[in-house]
């Protein structure tokens, strides 16, 4: 019975794939020349599983060629919008079109001059009339029998996502030696395969301070690191809490004076961490699930010893070996 229902979810989600070649029209050469055409980066962006699916979309545009980066839409309304060149071109996802925290992302990127190309299942949805291009990921119906969970729709949208990258990559004449260029660690695979204690950054390279310190003094210490992120660690030394770049953009909003503040009241508690006996690979499957980019690395009783970047992991910064 469960090979049964498996083969079935797989024909579900090979048909919806298969479908998309008849939405592929016009709109689909318009979408690649503006970015051809972009003389800047690629952003795409997106709420949730369609956010997930736009972290892929950016990661295989850059390593093909094609300079992009994944910009959270709810980030981007509390600070994040300043790394936005009006040159740009946003990629903006949405099944079902009514995302009110990316219909904002798109309406103030619109009034600054940015193109804009929404991929969607609902073409006649409101985010689709912003856009200047709309690419069609429609399919008939979703893997999961409850038709709740997204499935074959977000099968379908990474399918159209490798569609435009493959394509782009053709029209740039990107060459084997240039995504080699692109890869300086080797590939992906062989750098997700080694434990996180050979890549994590150690000693005073780890942003740390003692959670009775005051929110300012914390803020120095994260500027000076600049890993965008803080370990908060008690007075034995355990790890209690993060501060992040997004988390001081956020309180910037809500409080007039951070002068009074310690670290203690307003750091994020108890973060996400990783063992150092684990893989790489793991440190990126736990960074995409909570959707973060700093993961702290703890002892079995819950010390830090280390902290990832995910762009070290990725191989968009320096992959640092230790020797």
């Amino acid at each position: 019975m469960s090979i049964e229902q498996a083969k079935e979810v797989l024909k579900i989600e090979a048909e919806g794939i298969l479908s998309l070649i008849d939405n592929i029209g016009p709109e689909f050469d318009e979408a690649v020349s503006l970015i051809i055409k972009c003389p800047t980066r690629v952003i795409i962006s997106g709420i949730g599983k369609s956010g997930i699916i736009g972290q892929k979309i950016a990661a295989t545009l850059n390593s093909t060629g094609t300079t992009s980066f994944f910009l959270h839409p709810v980030e981007a309304m509390h600070g994040d919008l300043g790394i936005v060149d009006p040159r740009d071109v946003l990629l903006a996802i949405s099944y079902s079109g009514d995302t009110a925290e990316l219909e904002l992302l798109v309406l103030s990127l619109k009034k600054r001059g940015t193109k804009i190309i929404v991929m969607t299942g609902k073409i006649t949805s409101r985010l689709a009339r912003l856009a200047d291009v709309v690419l069609n990921v429609a399919v008939l119906k979703e893997a999961c029998p409850l038709g709740l969970a997204p499935t074959t729709s977000t099968t379908a949208t990474l399918a159209m996502g490798d569609a435009l990258a493959v394509v782009l990559l053709q029209k740039k004449q990107f060459k084997e030696s240039d995504f080699r260029r692109n890869h300086p660690g080797g590939s992906l695979g062989d750098r997700l395969k080694v434990n996180v204690s050979e890549i994590m950054l150690t000693g005073e390279k780890i942003p740390l301070v003692r959670d009775s310190v005051s929110l300012l003094d914390a803020v120095v210490v994260l500027n000076q690191k600049n890993l965008g992120a803080v370990l908060v660690v008690a007075e034995d030394l355990h790890l209690v809490g993060i501060l992040t770049d997004g988390d001081i953009r956020r309180l910037v909003n809500r409080y007039q004076d951070l002068s009074t503040k310690n670290i203690r009241e307003m750091m994020t508690k108890a973060p996400k961490s990783i063992s150092q006996d684990l893989l790489a690979a793991d440190a990126v499957s736990i960074m995409q699930r909570y959707e973060v980019t700093v993961l702290p690395v703890t002892t079995t009783d819950g010390k830090p010893v280390g902290i990832l970047h995910l762009q070290d992991l990725l191989g968009k910064g320096e992959f640092r070996f230790l020797l």
